[in-house]
């Protein structure tokens, strides 16, 4: 972490204990990660942490943050990201959130229209597509689960390697358990959300892989349709983990998205 700047801490955020990475200067952006957890650092959270002060939290019950026993929902981590915000002390964030993580930036905006300054979602749930399903993690097992977010497998290669560690393994495995806590019914979307969207008035890229095997593609259109200024972006030959797999292109895309000083 140290060559890129990067800065590791535990802190606790209404009533819940969080590890943090944090790096950068500038504007603030806060980066969520998906439901397969996330590595220390990758090129993706490089590229932005070189324009702007990246924040990257874990998700509660992910990856290196614990997990809260009394947690049941999604938006339960929403509300937790909006106190580490006040935490921290950062106002008029952007919010750029990735597969699951884009769900729980589109809940954190619709909360607080007023103090967000832009949503990025890539690949996100928390919609239900209106054709097709969301790949079901209950009945695909955990390492066909992480590939099928890659269009090209040597891309999930370089970044997992191609026979993936012990330890990563039992990773996918604990995000596994702690996304049927907080959102099996209905699973990986919310039934309320496209409601409140509307009240989201900050400009919102939407950002899908052309070969998304995780979440439809359709349901990229749904959110565009649901958030009052908001505009799509298709990457072609990528799959849903776009921000590992053409993290040069997306950070193009987010950059000229958010500004520069």
């Amino acid at each position: 972490m140290a060559d890129a700047g990067w800065s590791a801490s535990t802190m606790e955020a209404a009533g819940t204990t969080l590890h943090v990475a944090r790096a950068g200067r500038g504007r603030p952006v806060l980066v969520l990660h998906h439901e397969t957890g996330t590595l220390d650092t990758l090129p993706f959270y490089d590229a932005l942490a070189a324009k702007y002060d990246v924040v990257v939290p874990h998700h509660p019950g992910y990856s290196r943050s614990p997990r809260p026993d009394w947690m049941r929902s999604v938006r339960d981590i929403a509300v937790v990201y909006r106190g580490l915000l006040s935490e921290l002390k950062l106002k008029d964030v952007a919010l750029v959130g990735l597969g699951f993580g884009g769900w729980i930036a589109a809940e954190m905006a619709s909360m607080a229209p007023a103090d967000v300054s832009r949503l990025v979602l890539v690949g996100a749930m928390g919609i239900k597509p209106p054709q097709g399903d969301i790949l079901d993690l209950a009945i695909t097992g955990y390492i066909d689960y992480a590939r099928a977010g890659f269009h090209d497998q040597k891309a999930f290669d370089r970044v997992y390697g191609a026979e993936p560690s012990t330890d990563q393994l039992e990773m996918w495995d604990i995000c596994r358990e702690m996304s049927f806590r907080i959102a099996w019914k209905p699973y990986m979307y919310s039934q309320t959300l496209p409601h409140l969207l509307s009240s989201v008035r900050a400009p919102a890229l939407v950002v899908w892989g052309d070969d998304d095997r995780v979440v439809p593609q359709s349901a990229a259109k749904r959110y565009v349709e649901a958030l009052s200024d908001a505009r799509l972006e298709i990457i072609k030959g990528c799959g849903h983990c776009v921000d590992m797999e053409q993290p040069d292109a997306l950070a193009r895309l987010v950059i000229d998205f958010i500004g520069r000083e």
